[in-house]
C-alpha cells in the first residue's frame, strides 16, 4: 500500500527465525556517539522513512537493506502500524530468515562532532545487529516498539 511521504512516518522490517529455544528477532544498535554507550531499551527494527508514493512494504525492505546490507527474502506479511512516544507512525512488515550480524554493511550519516567544533563526522546508521531470544528482544527494544514483537508471536502463533 503506497503511503503519503511525511517525516512522521516510516517503514521497518523484523526479520525472525526458529531455533530449538523459540522464536529469535534480528534487532538494530543505532550508531553515532549518543549511542554508543546506551543498551537496554534502544535497540531496533531497522526502519527509515517512506519516499513519496513509496509503498510501505517496499519502503521497509529498501530501508532494511540500506541499514543491514542484507536482503532477505521470503514472503512479508504485516505486523501492522504503531505510533511511537515521538508522534512518529512506524510501519513493520515481517519476514522469515537468516543473515549473519557480522556482515552488517550500514549505511552513514555526518553530523558535527564534538558539537559545537565545527567537524563533521561519519556514524553508521546501525553500528551492530544481534539475534534476540523474545524476553532479551523486549528488554533492548525501543519501548514504543514492543508492541511489534507481541504481533508477531501472535501470527506466528506463539502469542
Amino acid at each position: 500500500m503506497a503511503m503519503p511521504a511525511s517525516r512522521l512516518q516510516s517503514a521497518g522490517l523484523l526479520l525472525f527465525r526458529a531455533v530449538d529455544t523459540g522464536v529469535q528477532i534480528l534487532l538494530g544498535h543505532p550508531g553515532g556517539p549518543f549511542w554508543r554507550r546506551k543498551d537496554q531499551g534502544v535497540w531496533t527494527i531497522p526502519k527509515g522513512l517512506i519516499a513519496p508514493g513509496e509503498a510501505s512494504d517496499a519502503a521497509a525492505l529498501r530501508e532494511f537493506v540500506e541499514e543491514t546490507g542484507h536482503r532477505p527474502a521470503g514472503e512479508f506479511f504485516a505486523l501492522g502500524s504503531a505510533k511511537q512516544p515521538g508522534g512518529k507512525i512506524v510501519h513493520v512488515w515481517a519476514v522469515q530468515g537468516d543473515w549473519d550480524p557480522a556482515e552488517l554493511a550500514s549505511n552513514t550519516f555526518e553530523m558535527e562532532w564534538p558539537p559545537r567544533s565545527g567537524q563533521r563526522q561519519e556514524f553508521p546508521e546501525i553500528d551492530r545487529a544481534a539475534w534476540f531470544g523474545i524476553a532479551e528482544a523486549r528488554a533492548r527494544i525501543l519501548k514504543g516498539q514492543a508492541v511489534f514483537i507481541d504481533r508477531l508471536l501472535e501470527i506466528i502463533g506463539q502469542g
